[in-house]
């Protein structure tokens, strides 16, 4: 797929799993008169680990670059120094530049699984604002008022609350959006919580004589429940980085429906292709799905691993394809060890640790199908199925 498609082709592609385009009209006048676009998405490199929600925008990026248009993955290093508020009812503790520095070598290993090193702009916005003199800053800030910036959600609750708002915050759309007129971007993406800030990149583009940017937002990401955002907090999310075959038993567990939510925003399928799969078994549809979704950031050959050991471990056995998940409680470690006792009452297989402990030595309790009789396990999976009975739980890390 390259630019050289009609330009209906590339807004339908474009379009796809995405929730607003503003505006459409621009975007179609951009790509008659430029052709070839500058597409930014920006990531602050707060923490080291990437789940699949997160490669929502960097899909998106992807689909830009198969249409021949010249993709920016910009890291904040700057602007993790800040912390971005979107979603949060609290101030966001300062990183060192060391941290920034550690995530953002393990951001650049994980984006170039999807997108192609040799075609993608990397920047890094400490470019143009470690140069930064104080006289730019406040001509910076200038270019909006408080007034303006209180209107963003985060901001006015937190203001109606009188909960503490730290003046570097405010600054973050006023950044962010800076970044767009240093970058001179065509296209901007984000999720749809950083919809205000990417108007703001508008805003500055005009005042600095520059087409203001197309926004683009996509939607967050369900988790595995199918109901909250994907978040390692909540326990509900598919690592990246985990090995193959705990991206594909995960990836088995969602819901059919959520299925293809899954396809419309983690793969390259067009939307024909997609409804396509709906006329056919959900089951060979859900297999697909983890076989792309592994193949993509580990490879094929993982991928067909990773579907034959579910197949002959998980569904020969007759573990259920659905079950209830749960997540390792702290007060369940021990020195490193988990103490499966104390799982087993949490994740609600026993009516209390002693309850646990009648059932563990009576060999009642079955984990990644071998029979458990210890209270203690070392160094566990970092996903264990447990069996009670006709009890069972998928529980994570």
């Amino acid at each position: 797929m390259n630019s050289v498609l009609p330009i209906d082709q590339q807004i339908a592609y474009i379009k796809k799993g995405i929730v607003e385009l503003i505006r459409e009209d621009d975007l179609r006048e951009r790509l008659a008169k430029k052709g070839k676009l500058r597409v930014k998405a920006g990531f602050d490199p707060t923490s080291p680990d990437l789940h699949l929600g997160h490669t929502v925008l960097i899909r998106k990026l992807k689909h830009f670059q198969d249409l021949g248009h010249t993709v920016i993955f910009l890291v904040g290093d700057s602007t993790a120094m800040i912390g971005d508020p979107s979603g949060r009812n609290t101030t966001r503790p300062p990183m060192t530049r060391k941290q920034i520095e550690a995530n953002t070598e393990t951001y650049k290993e994980q984006v170039f699984k999807l997108l192609d090193p040799a075609k993608t702009e990397v920047r890094y916005n400490s470019e143009w604002f470690g140069k930064f003199g104080f006289d730019e800053f406040v001509n910076l800030c200038s270019k909006y008022t408080i007034a303006r910036l209180l209107e963003r959600d985060e901001f006015s609750k937190r203001y109606a609350e009188k909960a503490p708002i730290s003046l570097h915050e405010l600054l973050y759309p006023l950044v962010q959006g800076y970044d767009s007129v240093a970058l001179e971007c065509d296209v901007e993406l984000g999720g749809t919580d950083q919809k205000f800030n990417l108007l703001v990149g508008r805003e500055l583009q005009k005042d600095a004589g520059q087409p203001p940017q197309i926004v683009l937002t996509m939607p967050i990401l369900e988790g595995l429940d199918g109901g909250r955002k994907m978040s390692k907090s909540l326990g509900n999310y598919i690592g990246i980085a985990e090995p193959p075959e705990v991206m594909f038993r995960k990836i088995m567990q969602i819901s059919d429906e959520l299925m293809f939510r899954y396809y419309e925003l983690l793969t390259d399928l067009s939307l024909p292709e997609i409804a396509a799969l709906r006329t056919g078994h959900p089951m060979e549809a859900k297999m697909q799905l983890g076989r792309m979704i592994v193949t993509d950031f580990h490879s094929a050959e993982a991928a067909a691993k990773a579907q034959d050991e579910f197949t002959h471990v998980v569904r020969q056995k007759e573990v259920p394809e659905e079950m209830q998940s749960a997540t390792i409680p702290p007060q369940a470690w021990s020195n490193g060890n988990l103490r499966v006792d104390k799982l087993l009452a949490h994740a609600g297989l026993a009516d209390s640790v002693t309850d646990a402990t009648r059932k563990l030595k009576s060999g009642a309790v079955k984990i990644n199908g071998e029979r458990c009789g210890a209270l203690l396990l070392e160094n566990p999976a970092a996903e264990l199925v447990i069996q009670v009975g006709k009890q069972w739980r998928r529980v994570t890390r």
